[in-house]
């Protein structure tokens, strides 16, 4: 810890929140980089930030800068984060060493996101989607690192459910067999990110903050390693048909399959063609949701302290 900790810069506002054991909530910087376009990039991480303020926590959005891990950005530098866009190494866990030690500007990805939060001592970490086992893993093994780091660090994260382009019955499987909870929040089915239902149960419905801190607390006592996965469904006013993400995605798959991208270029090169086959409509369906993951991780995060289990 005392190692890793001599390559963290801790912001200030970040820092005094965790000495005073205040709410902090996670957020990772790949969807600025490349989740969406700028401008939009940066309105968006900023609004997610404000949000996360307005409902009793301080925002921490990691990112990799000058040999650094960032916990906690500031306004200059998610602007550097959003003009760079594409430039940025998506970085996850395996990437992390050669981005510090080359001083390169690196995107967290869920998994590297939640890395950086654990050293940090940061609990609760608010995403859009989640990255899962892509559609004919069978034969390209294509599972995303994020699965494997929810198995093993302890920091919940709330979503609104795997990736719409995923596996999500292959997805539900790898959970289960590495022992990580699926949590629906006030829904008895996954939400699959564009869409409320993805038809795959949850493991266990909560309907509320505080007994999600509750649970947490329990499995992190026990003691219980690993993450858990809270679903929270977008809200149904943005929520997009099903049929309408299904016919965009089998597009944007062949024309993936077509062009031979693969790899960590895989879903940064989806997304965008589905928001460009749904005519922008996708897009704000995905600001819209990580809005509302970054309120509910906001809840989550002051609910923890006052659980009446203690770690």
């Amino acid at each position: 810890m005392t190692q890793t900790a001599s390559f963290l810069d801790i912001n200030p506002e970040v820092a005094e929140a965790l000495a005073s054991s205040s709410a902090v909530v996670a957020l990772e910087s790949t969807i600025i980089s490349h989740g969406m376009p700028y401008p939009q990039n940066v309105e968006t991480a900023l609004r997610v930030e404000q949000e996360v303020r307005d409902h009793g926590a301080v925002p921490a959005t990691m990112a990799i800068m000058d040999g650094r891990l960032k916990i906690g950005l500031t306004e200059t530098e998610i602007e550097q984060l959003g003009k760079a866009g594409l430039s940025v190494i998506k970085t996850s866990r395996r990437d992390i060493p050669f981005v510090v030690a080359s001083g390169q500007l690196g995107a967290t990805t869920v998994a590297a996101t939640m890395i950086l939060a654990a050293q940090a001592g940061i609990k609760i970490f608010a995403t859009g989607g989640l990255g899962g086992v892509h559609r004919g893993a069978q034969t390209s093994f294509d599972v995303s690192a994020d699965l494997q780091e929810l198995a093993k660090t302890d920091v919940a994260v709330v979503c609104a459910g795997p990736k719409s382009i995923l596996d999500i019955a292959l997805t539900r499987e790898y959970l289960e067999t590495f022992g990580v909870p699926v949590i629906g929040y006030g829904c008895d089915n996954l939400p699959a990110f564009y869409v409320q239902d993805s038809g795959y149960p949850v493991d266990y419905r909560l309907d509320t903050a505080q007994q999600i801190a509750d649970a947490l607390k329990v499995k992190w006592s026990l003691p219980l390693p690993g993450g858990v996965i809270i679903g929270n469904p977008v809200p149904a006013e943005y929520a997009m048909p099903n049929e309408v993400i299904d016919t965009a995605i089998e597009q944007a798959l062949a024309e993936l399959e077509t062009q031979g991208v693969g790899g960590k270029d895989s879903t940064p090169f989806l997304l965008k063609r589905v928001v460009e086959l749904t005519g922008g409509d996708s897009l704000e369906t995905n600001i819209q949701l990580v809005l509302n993951n970054a309120r509910v991780a906001a809840q989550i995060a002051v609910a923890l302290p006052k659980s009446c289990w203690l770690i």
